[in-house]
């Protein structure tokens, strides 16, 4: 793409319709990301992703820190830099390390190590994988991630997974780039 993208942001002072406007400057703390000026395109749209992706932000039982290994991984192996740029820095404050950080940039690639993981963090970065590159997952791997999280944990894990999934394709479709980026005006 050019200088200028398709479609392009809503305006960074956008304040209509007011309602929603404000619903999604508190749950970012008065500002707005790029993903929402796109999604400010459609009111429709923008209502549900905040109250969905809202509450699997900040609602979920899963522990933070494996609901943003599963929203990185995903975000690495969809290409999806936006979502990376947006997830590394709360996977760090939720315990994860630069070194994991660094290592996830290789995830679905043979130059992955997987050492600086533990067991169970591994398995969360292989059911991204397969959840994400192959749809289907492996039976062996479901039953020790249910043995060990447990069913709610484990169904919020596969629906953190799924929906940042929708959130990488939307973001890589619609050319949406991190806020410090050239193409973010």
């Amino acid at each position: 793409m050019s200088n200028s993208r398709l479609i392009p942001y809503q305006p960074l002072d956008l304040s209509e319709p007011a309602d929603l406007v404000a619903e999604i400057r508190k749950r970012r703390g008065g500002q707005f990301i790029n993903l929402d000026r796109m999604l400010l395109h459609s009111e429709p749209f923008a209502r549900g992703w905040n109250v969905f992706i809202g509450n699997v932000r900040e609602k979920l039982s899963l522990d933070p820190k494996l609901r943003e290994l599963g929203m990185c991984g995903v975000a690495i192996l969809n290409g999806a830099e936006y979502e990376f740029f947006h997830h590394a820095p709360p996977f760090l404050k939720a315990g994860g390390t630069q070194e994991q950080v660094d290592a996830m940039r290789h995830l679905g690639q043979k130059t992955f190590n997987p050492d600086c993981f533990s067991d169970l963090e591994n398995d969360v970065l292989e059911l991204t994988l397969q959840m994400t590159r192959h749809i289907k997952v492996d039976p062996a791997l479901m039953e020790r991630l249910l043995n060990v999280l447990g069913s709610t944990a484990l169904v919020e894990l596969v629906g953190v997974i799924a929906s940042y999934n929708m959130v990488s394709r939307f973001l890589i479709a619609l050319d949406i780039h991190p806020e410090d980026h050239p193409l973010s005006s």
